[in-house]
């Protein structure tokens, strides 16, 4: 098992343990990916922290009844879940954090267990989902406000404005459906026009307000496997503040959890990350604690299944 900080108290559900070994799923978290030149991504070197904080005194009610899954979160019992802490990443070192994340989450795959990463940047996923290249053919679901599919920026091909681009590139990667984009990326047309030709279907933010997520849903193939990367930006802005890039409007918390439910009941969740929150930026501690209720409905997905 690759080096791993404990967490000073586990996810709200989670064991602390040194491997996967045993569990169904197993948590992480990888503060730092791939840096560009003077973007400083050390602002979310505690985002896994503050989420496993958001519900430390929610943790005393975990048996109680949930509604988001009519029943407590981890089901009639017998889902294990393992909190492993965080990778010792580096700020700078972005070849020797793609390693880091690389082999953590091939080492919870080959436990068995389903890997969820709780990120930095939008950088993390790329060595995350190559990871799978051995547990395909997998359909990503990206959950964001940009599409990243830059071939490089700043000279650097892995920083978080080329996350899609390099997974399209990947043989284990089938499928890629992308949600919630809106107003101004780093996309220019001919990484539209690119992502368009490759065969990923974008579904912008307004389609979503409009028409509501069946038609996302409706994209993904039934018994698939599926990644879902899920940016905070994706949300609107109003219910989570703490982003890097925060843009207006956006989608809502329950379209998010519709999504994931949504996905749970029509495939197989086989990954999933959430990145990009900025704790400095939480002034009231509202938007950790939103976010880290998403992460518990993808458990609380995963062990009803």
């Amino acid at each position: 098992m690759t080096s791993l900080k404990p967490a000073e108290f586990p996810f709200m559900g989670a064991v602390a343990a040194k491997s996967a070994e045993g569990f169904d799923a197993a948590l992480f978290g990888a503060p730092h990916g791939t840096p560009y030149p003077d973007i400083d991504n050390r602002v979310h070197a505690a985002t896994a922290a503050a989420l496993r904080g958001a519900l430390r005194e929610d943790s005393a009610w975990l048996g109680n009844w949930n509604f988001d899954f009519d029943g407590p979160l981890l089901g009639a019992g017998g889902f294990r879940f393992a909190d492993l802490g965080d990778l010792e990443t580096k700020p700078l070192d972005g070849a020797g954090n793609r390693a880091l994340i690389h082999a953590c989450t091939q080492s919870i795959l080959k436990a068995g267990a389903v890997p969820l990463m709780i990120g930095g940047d939008d950088s993390t996923p790329i060595p995350f989902i190559e990871a799978f290249a051995e547990h395909g053919p997998l359909t990503i679901v990206q959950i964001d406000a940009h599409i990243d599919w830059r071939e490089e920026r700043y000279g650097e091909r892995y920083g978080f404005s080329s996350t899609m681009r390099r997974a399209s590139e990947m043989k284990h990667v089938e499928r890629i459906i992308q949600v919630g984009m809106r107003g101004i990326g780093s996309a220019r047309k001919g990484e539209v026009d690119f992502a368009r030709n490759w065969g990923a279907q974008l579904v912008t933010s307004r389609e979503v307000l409009d028409n509501g997520i069946a038609g996302t849903l409706a994209k993904i193939p039934t018994g698939s496997r599926c990644l879902i990367t899920l940016d905070c930006d994706a949300l609107d802005a109003a219910v989570m503040p703490a982003v890097a890039y925060p843009t207006p409007g956006g989608l809502t918390y329950n379209h998010v959890t519709g999504l994931i439910h949504g996905i749970a009941r029509k495939a197989r969740i086989v990954g999933f990350d959430l990145i990009e929150f900025v704790p400095e930026k939480d002034a009231t501690g509202m938007a950790a604690f939103t976010a880290t209720h998403i992460v518990l409905n993808v458990v609380g997905s995963l062990a009803a299944r």
